[in-house]
């Protein structure tokens, strides 16, 4: 089986708050290490109630010190909010503290709307028009070299991370391919162009110093539960959290119960079923199928896991099922009880 990863939003429920969101981020880490998933990444969102991953290498900070063995990365840093230097400072730091365990995933999206975004980039200039270049000057701050050019970040030269493209359109696929790095696309949200760039960053792979050859992740929502039933239960919260967000009435993710007692037209009822048709959503053997079915379509590298449900204790649940399921190799721990 290939290796299976976890894509984790700090999500914040009703009735609960981005603190205790980030401390279950931090469990959650401690768990899928020990469930034998082989990474886990954070995002970097603003401006979203049900959100608490603004601040990615902060997160990573945290989580890599508490965990031991897993891969910890993001999921992804959007560059355009940021200068490359700084990113470069940030992750060399956090490579020079856990050597070899630290991933920079980079994203061309804001990560959020277009106010926020002029907030975050001080600039009306929204486009991501220099993203190429950007990815190329960043990588530059941090590969080996006997005499590094001015400006160098200390940590810099040498202390580089294992650096993704992440994307969910072909723009990031090429590029991806053209520069010989990683790529995970974002079939969970983005499921339509999932071939087309898959086949794009494979026919337009060049080899680099980073990367002898083609190496393709897919994200994937899945909601895995000891019976159908109860998968459709939890999801009911995905659903309501997409109906909001769709409708401009941000908030924290629903319980199964709000979404349950919500009076769902015809028309929403379709929007929601069109967004969630690639989410992979059962019990242990409908998951299991599903995902080897998306393996088999894709022949991904590796498959990265997303799953949102309104308890934590239902979300590690579910990760753990399919651990098991899948053949990953846990370690005996209080964590994922």
């Amino acid at each position: 089986m290939i290796p299976l990863s976890v894509l984790d939003l700090a999500t914040v429920a009703s009735g609960s708050t981005p603190a205790r969101a980030l401390a279950e981020t931090t469990q959650m880490a401690l768990a899928a290490e020990q469930l034998g998933f082989k990474r886990i990444w954070v995002a970097e969102h603003h401006a979203m109630p049900a959100v608490a991953s603004s601040a990615p290498a902060v997160i990573m900070a945290h989580i890599a010190s508490a965990t031991s063995t897993i891969r910890i990365g993001s999921g992804g840093v959007m560059l355009p909010n940021h200068a490359p230097l700084v990113i470069a400072e940030q992750f060399a730091t956090l490579e020079a503290l856990h050597p070899g365990r630290i991933d920079l995933g980079l994203g061309r999206a804001p990560g959020t709307d277009h106010v926020t975004a002029r907030a975050l980039r001080r600039s009306p200039d929204l486009s991501a028009n220099h993203f190429p270049d950007d990815v190329v000057e960043l990588i530059g701050y941090l590969l080996p070299r006997e005499r590094p050019p001015h400006p160098a970040p200390t940590p810099g030269s040498g202390y580089l991370p294992e650096v993704w493209l992440l994307g969910s359109s072909t723009f990031s696929a090429q590029l991806a391919g053209m520069l010989g790095l990683p790529f995970s696309f974002a079939y969970h949200f983005a499921p339509t162009l999932l071939d087309e760039a898959l086949e794009l960053y494979r026919s337009n792979f060049t080899p680099s110093t980073l990367l002898d050859k083609p190496h393709a992740m897919v994200a994937v929502s899945v909601i895995c539960a000891s019976s159908t039933e109860e998968a459709e239960w939890l999801a009911g919260s995905t659903a309501l959290n997409i109906l909001q967000r769709n409708s401009g009435r941000m908030g924290p993710l629903p319980s199964p119960e709000e979404a349950n007692a919500y009076p769902y037209t015809p028309e929403e009822r379709a929007m929601i079923r069109d967004a969630m048709h690639s989410h992979v959503i059962g019990d242990v053997a409908a998951v299991h199928e599903g995902l080897n079915e998306l393996v088999a379509r894709t022949n991904a590298d590796e498959l990265m896991i997303s799953t949102r449900t309104h308890a934590y204790e239902a979300r590690v649940q579910s990760f753990a099922l399919l651990a098991s399921a899948w053949g990953l190799v846990a370690q005996d721990s209080p964590a994922v009880q």
